[in-house]
């Protein structure tokens, strides 16, 4: 690597990490405070007319913004060791920068121009990443995931146009009074709507484990703290306004579907960053439901919490897929602790904090959620949903780290195995660190009195239950012989259906985008390029040309045309006559 590229590197990752202490500092003492600075830059005034950018920053945007700037600064740290060997380094930090920036600008943006600059921003630059490789794999879930991006950005154009009725765009003056406003409501299902493409709910679920084709440290930041969170955060921001809405209760249903959903599809999986990616689609349908229930807080808690160990996983499984020459497959992988002890270490602690083991990050708001479930008011369904999830986390947690950890190493009698790469290991370690103590230092942060949750003996440990059993099953199906295995060849069909995600990317592949771009291929040939050409662009072509040459004819002072047009006006007179 040359010094240039080592540089941009290093300055990245020291600017990203001084601006996450800086932040830091600023959430303490914003809420030691209790303040709320709201911002406004003119950026161009004429006479009535002005153009303003607003900043909002209160405890929340702030404390976000932390958590995105530690966790993208660590990722660029450490794609200085595993993008090493690329010869265009600097593009890729520098994409990894505008992700970043198109981030904070959401973060940060009281108004609706400014969250469609950050949010568009944001997919135009995750196409540009996840096709980094350029290979037909990389292309096709790079046009996945634009298109199932789009719909959410023309969701976000029609609030735009709808808010022209108010007079601003900035809508945190409109949320608390205007509830009962026809077009308020509109807007609401329209913010629900963008942030389920945005965050990948059912029946947007597919581009997330497609996204996987894009660099692993890319996966890592997209996964834990930016792109697929920027949905729930829209919809943190929206709470009050969306609360009383009855389409909450559907994206309640909906994301509870959407977590089962991802939970299943894991334990058929063999791809250990598709594995790691449902992971994050079942978490986000945790954190949707959560909110559509009406407590943000809890949302907003759960997502800084899983965005550090989410991080970590992603960077584990990144540097144990560089050591088996690239390859992603589990059944290939095995006994890797002996060879890899403290990446191992980092796997473990942070797969434990995704299971929500006690006093690690995952815990005190998983924990809290679950209470929260078991004390509402909630039909059986619902209340089903949540504890299922839960133990399919710990189901296919248990059964990737039997495959990683616990069998025998299947790849090939030469290993490359190794755990001395430390730019790597720094950096995760840093996220260690915050796997561990995060959670706690949210909890004080965030809730400035502590939950005290009664419920019965059997609901309270309910949790407790679920775990040890999914972890339970995890290691049951783990070990299953092959003539059980057979067994299982019984249900194929049912296999194959929760496999594939419920057959949802061939809906979406093939169901929407296959026939909206092929519909599109037959309008631009038939209308743009057919008859709109024929009666537009080369018509008025070919009436203008025969014009101008009867014209030249004319002013050649032609003298048939002359006997011709006296012979016509003759003809004309004399019939006229006779009539």
């Amino acid at each position: 690597m040359n010094y240039k590229m080592y540089s941009i590197c290093f300055i990245s990752f020291l600017f990203l990490f001084m601006f996450s202490l800086l932040n830091f500092l600023m959430v303490i003492y914003f809420t030691m405070n209790n303040l709320v600075l709201f911002l406004e830059w003119e950026i161009i005034g004429f006479n009535s007319f002005s153009v303003v950018m607003s900043i909002l920053l209160d405890w929340m945007s702030l404390l976000f913004m932390m958590f995105v700037s530690m966790i993208s600064s660590v990722v660029i740290y450490y794609s200085k060791s595993y993008m090493g060997s690329e010869l265009n380094l600097n593009r890729f930090i520098l994409l990894v920068l505008m992700f970043v920036f198109s981030m904070v600008l959401l973060i940060i943006s009281p108004n609706m121009i400014s969250i469609l600059l950050g949010w568009d921003g944001l997919g135009l630059v995750s196409y540009c990443l996840v096709i980094y490789y350029q290979n037909l794999k990389s292309y096709n879930a790079g046009m996945l995931t634009a298109l199932s991006n789009r719909i959410g950005d023309v969701f976000i154009l029609m609030i735009i146009s709808w808010m022209l009725n108010y007079g601003s765009w900035n809508y945190i003056f409109y949320l608390s009074f205007m509830k009962n406003d026809f077009i308020m409501e509109l807007i609401g299902v329209m913010v629900i709507l963008a942030a389920m493409t945005k965050s990948a709910q059912i029946p947007f679920s597919s581009w997330l484990p497609a996204a996987m084709a894009a660099p692993t440290p890319v996966s890592s930041l997209v996964h834990s703290s930016t792109l697929v969170t920027a949905g729930v955060y829209l919809l943190i921001r929206f709470n009050l306004l969306l609360e009383d809405m009855f389409f909450f209760k559907i994206l309640l249903l909906l994301s509870g579907l959407t977590m089962f959903m991802a939970g299943i599809s894991a334990n058929y999986e063999y791809d250990l960053k598709k594995i790691i990616a449902l992971s994050t689609l079942s978490q986000l349908g945790l954190m949707m439901s959560i909110l559509s229930m009406g407590m943000a807080d809890l949302a907003f808690f759960h997502l800084l919490s899983h965005a550090m160990f989410k991080a970590l996983l992603f960077m584990c499984a990144g540097v144990i897929i560089h050591m088996m020459n690239n390859i992603q497959d589990i059944r290939a992988m095995g006994g890797i602790s002996i060879y890899i002890p403290l990446t191992s270490l980092c796997l473990n602690i942070s797969n434990l904090a995704l299971c929500g083991i006690p006093f690690l990050a995952g815990f005190y708001s998983k924990d809290m959620i679950l209470d929260m479930v078991s004390y509402s008011n909630l039909n059986f369904l619902i209340f089903l949903l949540y504890y299922i999830s839960t133990g399919l986390t710990m189901f296919y947690t248990i059964r990737l780290l039997m495959y990683l950890m616990i069998n025998d190493f299947n790849l090939m009698s030469i290993y490359n195995l190794f755990d001395e790469d430390f730019v790597m290991l720094k950096s995760m370690f840093v996220l260690l660190f915050m796997s561990v103590i995060s959670g706690s230092m949210l909890s004080w942060l965030i809730f400035s009195y502590p939950y005290m949750i009664y419920l019965p003996l059997n609901l309270k440990i309910m949790v407790i239950y679920v775990t040890i059993i999914g972890g339970i099953m995890g290691y049951l199906i783990s070990n299953m012989s092959i003539y059980s295995m057979n067994k299982c060849l019984m249900f194929y069909n049912l296999s194959n259906f929760l496999c594939l995600m419920w057959f949802m990317p061939n809906l979406s592949t093939y169901g929407l985008n296959f026939y909206f771009l092929n519909f599109g291929q037959k309008l631009l040939k038939n209308i743009d390029l057919g008859w709109s050409e024929l009666y537009s662009g080369q018509g008025m072509f070919n009436m203008l040309k025969n014009y101008s040459i009867i014209y030249n004819m004319y002013q050649y002072n032609n003298f048939k045309i002359y006997l011709f047009s006296f012979i016509l006006w003759m003809m004309i007179i004399l019939f006229m006559i006779l009539i």
